[in-house]
């Protein structure tokens, strides 16, 4: 289906979890009254970094910002009929928490400077000996363990996709207008983005484009001659079942060598771990390294988890992080030259968690042109263009 109109004011690309946010938050602000088109090359989204996340949300961060949006993520995902009427549902999330561990004196130092910024936020980390671990949680082998790291608030698994869908009915019912296509083309006029060329051949005129196109962030941008550090990066998951469940809720454990594992159902887990190398992939590429269970995951696992030694897989998949090259952190905000183009890239695997306060900072800047409830400007471009990393401590 063609777009129903010739210009809108705002211009969406992308319209996975980042863009209907947007859509959603922009179209609800009483301010706004234009047009909104969201731009989708594939509306099944079957290959979405939002249909293929591990979807959980943590407030485990190092800086304040980063805790903040995830607080704010919390609070909207667990009150959705506030936000969104009394049809949506209530959804829980399911606290087991993330479990970090330190076997270094310089790892200790870093999960006690975390949790003294957590704690400044409000959130109730608790630093752990490995006597208390084992008393808590006796299923972890804690050979070279010195202190952990854990939070059990608002910390855990949460139903990433039943979020989504209500981004994207309640942006359409507000009066957003999603067309499955695929933007070809960024035309600009000195320092303003002026339209969108379309694969269809429609040519769409805009007041502003809001780039929200995932692991095509970098191509996106690069239509209008702006280059972002913004790579597609594989990431492989893993279902596994264990004979008996392990005596309580595995929290989502972060292992030194990368591979992370949580509590999925029953006795059922997710273990997700990058390849050998990580390397920046085609976005069409989703083919497993079937190696990299045998090789990496499992005996990660069973070493870490000795009940994991005899586990069965259920299920793999490969998913992409839009993942930012030079702080693995977002980019968020107006470009400061080119200033009706705004970014919403590189999340690196933070995306579906971060969605909610991100797309409301994105529409307060359409719509007010400064940000009106969290101030996101540590995201902003001007870094990349410095190449100053906004460093984040806990980045897994």
């Amino acid at each position: 289906m063609a777009p129903k109109h010739q210009t809108y004011d705002v211009v969406i690309i992308g319209g996975a979890i980042m863009g209907s946010s947007t859509a959603y938050w922009l179209t609800r602000d009483p301010d706004f009254q234009g047009r909104v088109l969201v731009v989708e090359r594939d509306p099944t989204y079957e290959y979405a970094a939002t249909s293929l996340s591990h979807s959980s949300i943590r407030q485990q961060y190092s800086n304040e910002v980063n805790i903040r949006v995830s607080q704010f993520g919390a609070e909207f995902v667990q009150n959705l009929p506030k936000w969104m009427g009394e049809e949506a549902p209530l959804l829980p999330i399911r606290s087991f928490g993330y479990m970090y561990f330190a076997g270094t004196p310089e790892g200790e130092a870093t999960l006690r400077a975390n949790q003294a910024v957590q704690a400044q936020c409000g959130t109730p980390t608790r630093l752990m000996t490995p006597e208390e671990i084992a008393a808590e949680y006796p299923f972890y082998n804690l050979d070279g363990v010195t202190l952990g790291s854990l939070n059990t608030r608002d910390e855990g698994y949460f139903e990433g996709i039943t979020v989504f869908d209500w981004f994207r009915k309640m942006a359409r019912r507000q009066g957003a207008e999603y067309v499955q296509d695929e933007v070809v083309g960024i035309t600009r006029a000195g320092a303003r983005v002026t339209g969108v060329t379309l694969a269809s051949g429609a040519v769409v005129a805009c007041g502003a484009v809001v780039n929200a196109s995932g692991t095509r962030g970098a191509k996106t941008a690069a239509m209008a001659g702006i280059e972002i550090p913004i790579e597609p990066r594989k990431r492989y998951a893993f279902l596994i079942q264990t004979e008996k469940p392990l005596v309580r809720d595995l929290p989502l454990t972060i292992d030194p060598s990368g591979v992370h594992v949580r509590q999925d159902g029953v006795n059922t887990y997710l273990a997700g771990a990058q390849g050998a190398e990580d390397l920046a992939a085609d976005p069409t590429d989703f083919q497993m390294d079937h190696s990299l269970w045998m090789d990496l995951v499992w005996p990660t696992l069973a070493t870490r988890i000795p009940a994991f030694e005899a586990v069965k897989v259920v299920r793999e998949w490969v998913g992409q992080y839009d993942y930012n090259t030079l702080d693995q952190n977002a980019i968020l905000g107006a470009h400061p030259e080119v200033s009706n183009f705004l970014f919403m890239n590189g999340f690196s695997g933070h995306g579906l968690q971060q969605s909610p306060a991100m797309g409301r900072g994105t529409a307060e800047l359409l719509v007010h042109g400064a940000y009106q409830t969290l101030d996101l400007s540590p995201f902003s471009f001007t870094r990349i263009a410095e190449g100053r990393p906004f460093v984040e401590g806990a980045i897994i």
